[in-house]
């Protein structure tokens, strides 16, 4: 019996996760309508970035990289300082969305990790 590869095996986390976190905060920089999310970070991109695709790479069933070295990932507490509501929520999923086209050209792939992470943007919202 064969088992479903991962969305972390079919995406692979070079160039995949990475891409996708490069492209995302990328399109952060550029849309106007994420300037006020790419405003919110306190930490460098690219330190960002780093943590980003640590986080994915276990939320997507691979390796669990971000808990060795930044601790429990807790991140709806992580972010609790920070007020994430719809507009934020949807500016994040309009750039995620933009990455996922540019970096998955798998329909089949590309929505399924869209999905997952919509549940996830939703989750990360504290606010009305």
């Amino acid at each position: 019996m064969t088992s479903s590869p991962t969305l972390y095996q079919r995406l692979g986390e070079e160039p995949g996760l990475q891409a996708i976190a490069e492209s995302l905060y990328g399109w952060m920089e550029r849309l106007p309508e994420a300037a006020h999310i790419h405003a919110l970070h306190q930490m460098q991109i690219d330190e960002t970035r780093t943590r980003l695709v640590a986080f994915l790479s276990r939320f997507f069933d691979g390796p669990d990289r971000y808990r060795a070295h930044y601790g429990e990932p807790r991140m709806r507490q992580r972010h609790m300082k920070i007020p994430i509501g719809p507009a934020e929520r949807d500016a994040w999923m309009l750039c995620m969305h933009k990455s996922l086209q540019e970096n998955i050209a798998d329909d089949e792939l590309r929505t399924a990790v869209e999905a997952k992470l919509a549940a996830f943007a939703e989750h990360m919202r504290n606010r009305d």
